[in-house]
């Protein structure tokens, strides 16, 4: 498993993290200043200079106002990975 700020599943999150972003109408400064952040921080997520941690990946989705398991679920899965069904056990 890749670890790099440029493999092809990181390009992927921070084009859906902009996208989202962008959708909501929000500029970078407005979501670094819900964060309680720099511009320049949201800019180096967006452009792949820095990689977020779970718990900055969890405020950045609640500063865009979305679920991160609705953003986690549109990342597609490694190659050869199977999705985990959510079906309950009954």
């Amino acid at each position: 498993m890749s670890k790099t700020l440029r493999s092809p599943r990181q390009r992927q999150l921070l084009a859906l993290l902009v996208e989202t972003r962008r959708a909501t109408g929000l500029t970078q400064a407005q979501v670094a200043e819900r964060l309680g952040k720099s511009q320049s921080f949201v800019a180096k997520v967006e452009g792949g200079e820095r990689r977020l941690d779970v718990i900055e990946f969890i405020d950045l989705a609640c500063a865009l106002r979305v679920a991160p398991a609705e953003l986690i679920g549109r990342l597609q899965p490694a190659p050869g990975a199977k999705r985990v069904s959510r079906k309950s056990k009954e």
